[in-house]
C-alpha cells in the first residue's frame, strides 16, 4: 500500500485542480496536487512539500479529511487529504499539464483520478453544509 497526501487548496472560494503529465501513472486525469509521504515524514510535512515541489507554492494545513483508500489495478493507494491555503509563492507547474480553480459546484466536469472520487464527495458535502450554516 502506498501512502499519499493530497492538498486541497482554496483560494477566493475556489479550489485548485491539477490534470497529471503526459506520460505519468493515469495521464490527463485530475487530481489534486500531492505525492507520496517519505520514512519519517508526517502527513502534514509531506503534502506542504509536496505542494512546494510540484507548484512552487507554499501552503498551510487547515483540516484533516477522511483518508481513502483505493485499488487501481496495479497499485493500492491509501489517500490523506488535507484542506490547505496559499500563503506564499507564486503557482508554476512542475509535473502537471494543466490546472484549474473552480468553484466546487463545478468540480464534476473533470476527469478525476478514481481515488479522489471520496474526497470530491466529502467536500461537496462538508462546503454545502458550510454554506447553510453562514445563511441562518
Amino acid at each position: 500500500m502506498l501512502n499519499v497526501t493530497c492538498a486541497i487548496i482554496i483560494q477566493d472560494n475556489k479550489i485548485l485542480c491539477v490534470q497529471r503529465g503526459i506520460g505519468r501513472h493515469l495521464a490527463g486525469k485530475w487530481e489534486f496536487p500531492g505525492g507520496k509521504i517519505h520514512e519519517g515524514e508526517s502527513p502534514e510535512d509531506s503534502v506542504m512539500r509536496e505542494v512546494r515541489e510540484e507548484l512552487d507554492l507554499d501552503v498551510e494545513v487547515r483540516e484533516a479529511l477522511a483518508p481513502v483508500t483505493y485499488s487501481y489495478p496495479d497499485k493500492a493507494v491509501r489517500l490523506m487529504p488535507f484542506l490547505c491555503r496559499v500563503t506564499g509563492g507564486r503557482l508554476h507547474l512542475h509535473e502537471h499539464q494543466a490546472f484549474e480553480w473552480l468553484r466546487p459546484g463545478d468540480l464534476g466536469k473533470l476527469d478525476w483520478c478514481e481515488a479522489d472520487q471520496p474526497i470530491l464527495e466529502e467536500l461537496t458535502a462538508k462546503l454545502l453544509t458550510a454554506a447553510k450554516s453562514r445563511r441562518f
